[in-house]
């Protein structure tokens, strides 16, 4: 069981290398301005599940880049939300069980547990803060835990979370250009 398990994370690892060096990667190397596509396929599967990237941190990137704050949040929303609806789907067809050989008895049991007791306030802070939230979603799947609710939370959490990032990356940019 433990081989497993160290083999779906060494498989995940391995995927997500490829996902940055395949798109972001080949952008930098080639000295070429990061485009919004590299932004979206990356962004995108830091929120399934099985691919947990700190995502958060490309938006400073982006935005340093010269890309819009409010296109990336467009652009990280709609993407965090298509890869959840993923995740949720994914819970809702398999049971528990198949899922808790992916992330585990004890996260699994956790993030129910978190689900059974806080509901769409759970999903709320997850999104809004850069936790798990994409596990969040699964077991919301899995306990079938309204599907309106948890999309709703979830906007309201990634909306949030982005149009801070986008707000402290203008005040510390502000900021420096005025000690300059």
């Amino acid at each position: 069981m433990m081989r497993g398990r160290a083999l779906v994370v060494l498989l995940t690892a391995l995927v997500a290398i490829a996902f940055v060096s395949s798109t972001l990667g080949r952008q930098i190397y080639a000295g070429q301005t990061p485009g919004l596509l590299s932004f979206g396929v990356i962004h995108f599967a830091g929120y399934l599940f099985f691919l947990l990237m700190p995502v958060e941190a490309l938006i400073p990137v982006y935005q340093a880049e010269g890309h819009a704050g409010w296109l990336l949040v467009g652009l990280a929303v709609g993407t965090a939300l298509l890869a959840q609806a993923i995740d949720y789907g994914v819970g809702r067809v398999f049971s528990d069980r198949v899922i808790d050989g992916v992330i585990g008895e004890k996260r699994y049991e956790s993030f129910r547990a978190r689900i059974e007791r806080w509901g769409g306030w759970a999903i709320l802070l997850f999104n809004l803060f850069p936790l798990s939230s994409p596990n969040m979603l699964l077991v919301a799947g899995i306990v079938q835990y309204s599907a309106r609710k948890a999309f709703a939370f979830s906007l309201l959490g990634l909306l949030g979370k982005y149009v801070a990032i986008i707000y402290v990356f203008d005040a510390v940019t502000w900021w420096a250009g005025r000690g300059s």
